[in-house]
């Protein structure tokens, strides 16, 4: 065996060796796992993002973080059966991790200063963008200073919404509904001119059945955000998430998932990152 090859195939195996070890820490009774049983392995995800995370009607689980989360989970030993996919609102993405309540989160979760000073980030693995999305017969939105005097559509609480009025469109209208598939409707309807947030959330939206052919992206790339996996701090699993992510992109998994879950929305997505490479 060629040498780098054997001294790789001894690296993975202790990988694989450390992971069973890990894992099966988090079952004891210290309250610091997730899981009783040594064969699972529990993952945040969004229930509420088509395309990206989303739990169906049918009890099943789609989207591209989903995707990406059962590739890492395979990489570390464990099947699709094998995973117990938990809820991870953003508001309680952190506090899910330092109680131990998940092994890793996955749920369009992107790296900052504040966050990383609680929890740990493998990746990036997804440089997404704040974008608007409007109907696909609509030319007069060609750039952000468009948007003024547009109705503007974002989440109540929402940090999107407000950087466009704040910082590049002051006269665009904001109109802040419960969720995006109300302000996606209120744009089919023509109520809304433009919904804003990330670029690869609204690209899931648009790629629905119900949607795709109705809407188009702007393209502004208003702001950078690297998706990480967030794991609990000084996690051994940081580093053998980050060995899945490359080997994740390196076998064309990575590029399959963004097409299988963006394509329709003719998402123009940033190559993959660069594992601990975050673009300001």
């Amino acid at each position: 065996m060629n040498p780098r090859k054997r001294t790789k195939a001894v690296v993975a195996a202790a990988a694989a060796l450390t992971l069973s070890f890990s894992l099966a820490a988090c079952s004891d009774d210290s309250g610091n796992g997730s899981s009783g049983d040594d064969e699972k392995i529990t993952v945040g995800i969004k229930y509420d993002q088509p395309g990206v995370g989303l739990k169906t009607p049918d009890g099943t689980y789609t989207g591209f973080d989903v995707d990406v989360a059962t590739y890492v989970a395979k990489q570390l030993g464990r099947d699709p059966g094998d995973i117990e996919w938990k809820e991870a609102k953003s508001a309680d993405r952190e506090t899910m991790l330092e109680r131990g309540d998940v092994d890793f989160i996955a749920a369009s979760y992107s790296i900052n200063d504040e966050r990383a000073q609680k929890v740990d980030f493998a990746g990036p693995y997804l440089l997404a963008h704040q974008d608007v999305l409007i109907r696909a017969d609509d030319d007069s939105i060609k750039q952000p200073s468009d948007l003024n005097n547009k109705r503007l559509c974002s989440v109540t609480g929402s940090t999107s919404a407000q950087n466009v009025k704040e910082k590049l469109a002051p006269q665009a209208q904001l109109q802040e509904y419960g969720g995006y598939s109300e302000c996606l409707t209120g744009l089919e309807n023509g109520v809304i001119d433009a919904v804003t947030t990330d670029d690869s959330i609204l690209a899931g939206y648009a790629s629905q059945p119900e949607f795709e052919g109705k809407f188009k992206l702007g393209g502004f790339k208003m702001s950078n955000e690297n998706y990480g996996i967030g794991v609990q701090k000084g996690s051994e699993l940081k580093e053998q998430i980050n060995d899945a992510l490359e080997q994740m992109v390196a076998d064309g998994s990575w590029d399959k998932a963004v097409k299988d879950n963006f394509g329709p929305a003719e998402y123009q997505n940033e190559p993959a990152p660069e594992i601990g490479v975050v673009v300001k």
